[in-house]
């Protein structure tokens, strides 16, 4: 599983305002369902304002459950 260019510069940025002191941690709705979810954003400056970039949000419950790891065999996707 190669990881793609986009996902690596990303992170890149995510590292770079880890370091800064530019990560906040927003509630935000979901797009699509209107749930809560808590985004890991990178803060910058846009003159006096604030622009918020996300990059993720956090796993409810155990994000254990959540992922694969890539080394296991993945489950058959549903056709539906």
């Amino acid at each position: 599983m190669s990881i793609p260019d986009h996902a690596r510069a990303n992170f890149q940025t995510l590292l770079r305002a880890a370091e800064e002191n530019n990560l906040a941690l927003m509630e935000c709705a979901d797009a699509m369902t209107g749930e809560a979810r808590y985004v890991i954003c990178a803060v910058g400056r846009d003159g006096a304002d604030y622009v918020f970039t996300p990059f993720g949000h956090l796993a409810d419950g155990n994000p254990y459950d959540a992922y694969i790891p890539p080394s296991e065999t993945l489950p058959p996707r549903s056709s539906t």
